[in-house]
């Protein structure tokens, strides 16, 4: 039973959210401020944040950052993070604070629901992201690091390994 935690203050947002991700055996939390998300997090751990950008002076931004010290510092297991973006330029931000996927407005429920479900399953996704940075963005929600293919040299067993260990 995935515990999902919303974080969003806009009313249509949230209701899109809920309306995308409820079904049986899913608990639904609501956080309308993003201070809310990290006590929300330590009373209970969710199975995933969705969180919208903005939100009133704690945006989705400072929210998953927030998350991403608290685990840093031992004071949290890793929380899984699915944005909500106003527009591609907003990319950058999901990316530099840690998402773990993200999605670019307007939502429709089928890209949500495929979206939380593909963060939920450690996969992510990256709406606005050329498909060929989606292995290295995974492996970095996973914290792992990631060696394309093509960059390893044949006689360097140091990359075979590396990479072996991103396959396996």
């Amino acid at each position: 039973m995935p515990d999902i935690l919303i974080a969003a203050d806009a009313d249509f947002v949230i209701d899109e959210v809920v309306a995308a991700v409820s079904g049986p055996g899913t608990e639904l939390r609501i956080a309308r401020r993003g201070l809310d998300v990290l006590p929300a997090s330590r009373e209970r751990l969710p199975d995933l944040v969705i969180c919208d950008l903005q939100i009133g002076s704690m945006g989705g931004m400072a929210v998953t950052m927030d998350l991403r010290h608290e685990e840093g510092a031992d004071r949290l297991d890793r929380v899984p993070v699915l944005m909500l973006l106003d527009r591609d330029a907003d990319v950058y931000l999901a990316r530099r604070s840690g998402a773990d996927g993200w999605l670019v407005k307007p939502l429709d429920p089928f890209r949500l629901r495929r979206a939380a479900d593909a963060v939920l399953a450690g996969e992510g996704t990256f709406d606005g992201v050329d498909a060929e940075e989606w292995p290295a963005l995974r492996a970095a929600a996973r914290g792992e690091t990631w060696v394309a293919p093509e960059a390893v040299d044949e006689d360097d067993d140091a990359a075979e390994d590396a990479v072996e260990a991103v396959d396996a």
